[in-house]
């Protein structure tokens, strides 16, 4: 499994960040700014914020327009796993290049549709956790 996360963090750089929070003590919140900090792009996520860091927010990875959806490669979902499946719905539509199933968080049907679709799939770890851990 290493080797799948080593390849995502080492190829991909623009990351969407699906169910991000503004509160500093989410996980979210503070794994996307531990990411930003560390040469990745985010693109925040969540239908009840209009920004966070600065960057606007989208309502879904469909919302955002047509130029940042081709940017977006790693799908970093934090919601519950039964909310996982229209996500990988999206990340297929866009484009993406990976789903991120942060700690805690495993959907194997929605894995197995992104696998079929050629997306890298990580379930159930973190990526800060992962980069700090491989490249520190």
């Amino acid at each position: 499994m290493e080797k799948t996360e080593k390849h995502i963090l080492e190829s991909f750089r623009h990351i969407a960040v699906v169910g991000i929070s503004a509160k500093t003590d989410r996980p979210s919140n503070f794994v996307a700014l531990y990411m930003m900090e560390h040469g990745y792009s985010i693109y925040p996520v969540n239908p009840g914020l209009k920004e966070v860091f600065g960057l606007a927010c989208h309502a879904s990875l469909l919302s955002m327009p047509e130029e940042v959806q081709k940017k977006i490669e790693i799908v970093n979902i934090f919601r519950k796993p039964a909310d996982v499946p229209p996500i990988v719905d999206e990340a297929i539509e866009i484009g993406a290049k990976a789903i991120w199933m942060q700690l805690g968080i495993a959907n194997e049907t929605a894995a197995e549709k992104a696998r079929r679709a050629g997306l890298l799939v990580v379930e159930n770890r973190c990526i800060a956790v992962e980069h700090r851990q491989l490249f520190r």
